[in-house]
C-alpha cells in the first residue's frame, strides 16, 4: 500500500482537494486498496476547520465528496508514516523546511510549478484542473 499526505497552508482548500480527488480517482480505476491517502496543513491556522465551502462545492460539481474532514497540522509521525508527501506551493515547502527534516524522495511538489491558491485568485475551477494533474501523475507513477 502506497501512503501520501497531501500539504498546503491551512488544510482547508488545495490539500484537501488533493485527498479526495485522488482518493475519487483511486475509486474510479478499482485502486483504492492500493493507497491510503490523507492530507494536513503546514500551519495551525485553521485546524479542525472543514473544506472551505467553494473548495467543496467544486469537488461537488464534479461528484468527489468530501464529508468529515477536519483540519489538522502535519506532524513527525506524519512524516514517519507516508511514503509521499506532496505541496503545493514553494511557501508550503519553506513553511515545511520548519517542521520536517527535507527528503526529495519523500517530500516533493505535487507538479513542477506552484498550483493555483483559490484562496487568493477565487479560481476554484483552476485550483481543480491543477490538482487532477498532479493526481493523475500520482496514479501513473504508482
Amino acid at each position: 500500500m502506497v501512503k501520501i499526505l497531501f500539504l498546503c497552508h491551512g488544510n482547508i482548500c488545495r490539500s484537501p482537494m488533493g485527498e479526495y480527488i485522488l482518493k475519487d480517482l483511486a475509486a474510479r480505476r478499482g485502486r483504492s486498496e492500493e493507497f491510503e491517502i490523507d492530507s494536513a496543513a503546514v500551519s495551525r491556522e485553521e485546524i479542525g476547520n472543514p473544506v472551505y465551502p467553494p473548495a467543496r462545492r467544486e469537488l461537488e460539481k464534479r461528484g468527489v465528496t468530501c464529508g468529515g474532514h477536519r483540519a489538522r497540522q502535519v506532524t513527525m509521525e506524519d512524516y514517519r508514516h507516508f511514503d509521499r508527501i506532496y505541496y503545493m506551493d514553494e511557501s508550503n515547502a519553506r513553511y515545511l523546511a520548519r517542521l520536517l527534516p527535507r527528503n526529495p524522495d519523500k517530500i516533493r511538489p505535487l507538479l513542477d510549478r506552484d498550483v493555483a491558491d483559490p484562496w487568493y485568485t477565487g479560481d476554484f475551477a483552476q485550483t481543480y484542473a491543477d490538482i487532477l494533474e498532479g493526481c493523475q501523475k500520482i496514479l501513473e507513477e504508482f
